[in-house]
């Protein structure tokens, strides 16, 4: 095949995945693309990626393709307490505030939390350790955790929320001794589960950010979108950061990756710290 067959290929893809997920691809990501591609290649037993990419784009095979080639595009990088600086203003400014403002209003103690783009579940986790351990040390307040990823893979990893002694690393000791079971089966060696207390206070779903309206209550106190938006274009970010908007309670919080304070721009949202934004 020609280059230039190859790379109008490429090219396609990349305006495909851009339409469907909102992420870019650009020219310089190409090997990257096709090396993630190849497991699905060699699985379905083509010759090459651009026998793939015919299958995709002119046998029709891209709708029942989709999942899959998103599951492998989709960067799904994350920890328990990433940029942990988030987590300190969530339980130090955050709740406090919230929990005062509804007893003020003479509405139910109780606080819905968001993870945009869950991945594995490890920030909704980090959320529902750090609030069960509030509400264990007195703090009188229910609480609700929703999980939501493009990535059907993802999603259901966090359902099963069961992770490996290393990914868990981050967490501290007595969170990690409290609130994660060990693995006792030979096949669950090394492994933990978080236990059903948290299960129990937390959802998980697949959503995709670049639809038009999200099934998502429109009350939600927290929303954390980290370290996503910088894989859209700047329409996209807007469009995206609008809609994530209409969901938050008036007073409630958004949470970008600190990286990406710049990329919210919307008006009804307010900087109160790097990556911090609250609804006016």
């Amino acid at each position: 095949m020609s280059l230039s067959r190859a790379q109008s290929y490429h090219d396609h893809f990349a305006e495909v995945i851009s339409r469907e997920t909102g992420i870019k691809l650009p020219s310089g990501k190409k090997v990257m693309i096709e090396s993630r591609l190849r497991r699905r290649v060699q699985t379905l037993g083509f010759s090459s990626i651009e026998d793939y990419y015919r299958h995709l784009f002119e046998d029709g095979g891209f709708g029942a393709e989709r999942d899959d080639v998103i599951d492998l595009i989709t960067t799904n990088k994350t920890d328990f307490f990433r940029e942990p600086a988030h987590f300190r203003f969530l339980m130090n400014d955050m709740l406090p505030e919230i929990l005062h403002r509804k007893q003020r209003l003479n509405r139910p103690a109780s606080l819905k939390f968001w993870s945009a783009a869950c991945s594995d579940g490890s920030e909704a986790f980090t959320t529902a350790m750090l609030l069960e351990d509030a509400v264990r040390n007195g703090a009188e307040f229910q609480y609700a955790i929703l999980g939501t990823d493009i990535s059907t893979r993802m999603v259901d990893t966090a359902k099963r929320a069961i992770y490996t002694a290393e990914a868990l690393d981050p967490v501290p000791s007595a969170l990690r001794t409290r609130y994660t079971m060990q693995g006792k089966s030979e096949d669950m060696r090394g492994m933990a589960r978080i236990v059903p207390a948290l299960r129990s206070k937390t959802n998980f779903k697949h959503l995709n950010l670049m639809d038009e309206s999200y099934p998502v209550d429109q009350d939600v106190d927290i929303i954390f979108l980290r370290n996503v938006l910088i894989y859209f274009e700047p329409e996209d970010q807007a469009n995206v950061i609008a809609r994530l908007a209409r969901h938050l309670t008036p007073k409630g919080y958004l949470v970008v990756g600190h990286s990406e304070s710049m990329t919210v721009k919307q008006p009804n949202l307010r900087q109160l710290a790097t990556a911090v934004f609250q609804k006016e």
